[in-house]
């Protein structure tokens, strides 16, 4: 990619970004989008060719801006399933606040476009899930109450943006009091003999 395609393209997400932020649930139109960039419609379309495309990458971006692979590195290289569950949970519950405004902005919008980009990123944070639920099974550590899906499927919806919403913003609890909760109640959950 050359240095003017990339450099194109970045200021296009970077536009994106801005405008989701400030959207508020308003719809972030594809004209906007390219206005804010300085760029015309069709250039755009070079870039991205649908608006869930576009959605998608700057979700993408967003995980690019806040080092969200370095973030998981601890999780990656945990010593056991229960580190790596702990791990898991410190990474994904400090990023949510970072994402918060773009995930807010996606999930009021109730279109199909910013439903499919939201849809995409919660299937990349179950992966997550999964990957630390596996370990758990692996070491022997997962509950017998719980195969590894359904565990996954538990702990992605604990760990969901609707909930960290409920109790930090709704209900006003600290960032350490959600972070400590949430661990507790996924080793209460997930982990056997506890």
């Amino acid at each position: 990619m050359s240095n003017q395609v990339a450099q194109t393209r970045i200021r296009i997400l970077k536009a994106a970004l801005k405008r989701l932020e400030a959207a508020d649930g308003d719809t972030v139109r594809v004209s906007d989008v390219a206005k804010e960039a300085g760029v015309t419609r069709q250039t755009l379309y070079l870039y991205f060719r649908t608006r869930t495309e576009l959605l998608i990458a700057v979700t993408h971006y967003v995980d690019e801006l806040n080092a969200s692979d370095a973030r998981l590195a601890a999780s990656r290289t945990a010593p056991t399933g229960l580190a790596r569950l702990e791990a898991y949970i410190d990474a994904w519950t400090a990023y949510i606040p970072e994402i918060y405004p773009v995930a807010r902005a996606l999930m009021a919008m109730n279109e199909d476009d910013a439903t499919a980009a939201w849809q995409q990123r919660m299937l990349d944070m179950w992966e997550g899930c999964e990957a630390a639920i596996k370990r758990l099974k692996a070491d022997g550590q997962l509950s017998p109450d719980y195969g590894a899906k359904d565990a996954s499927d538990l702990l992605w919806t604990l760990l969901s943006v609707r909930n960290w919403e409920h109790l930090r913003i709704d209900r006003e609890w600290s960032q350490r009091k959600y972070v400590k909760h949430m661990q507790a109640i996924a080793r209460r959950l997930l982990v056997a003999g506890v």
